[in-house]
């Protein structure tokens, strides 16, 4: 397998030279029998859009106090100097109000 020189995508014969596909780089193949493709590779889409409202963030039992709904998703964050504790920010699973606690 050759990778291009100048962008370092993977790159591959054809018509006796190493063409880039991803930039346009042309490279002349010195032993020509050296390079065959045994198969024609498929581009398929890897990233999957999940949405914005997917909660991946741990679930608690906490009241919100905008509209009293009693489930939060949270997060820690360090938002103070390291030896403190961290904060934690809720989101509402049902108002999607935000808040913190400090503790």
């Amino acid at each position: 397998m050759e990778f291009c020189p100048k962008c370092g995508a993977m790159i591959l014969p054809s018509n006796g030279e190493l063409k880039c596909n991803s930039c346009g780089e042309v490279i002349e193949i010195e032993n020509k029998e050296s390079f065959k493709i045994s198969r024609k590779i498929k581009a398929e889409e890897n990233v999957k859009m999940l949405g914005e409202d997917v909660d991946v963030l741990p679930t608690t039992t906490e009241t919100c106090p905008e509209c009293g709904h009693d489930k939060a998703v949270y997060k820690l964050l360090q938002t103070r100097s390291a030896d403190e504790a961290p904060t934690r920010i809720f989101t509402c699973t049902k108002c999607k109000h935000t808040w913190r606690a400090y503790d």
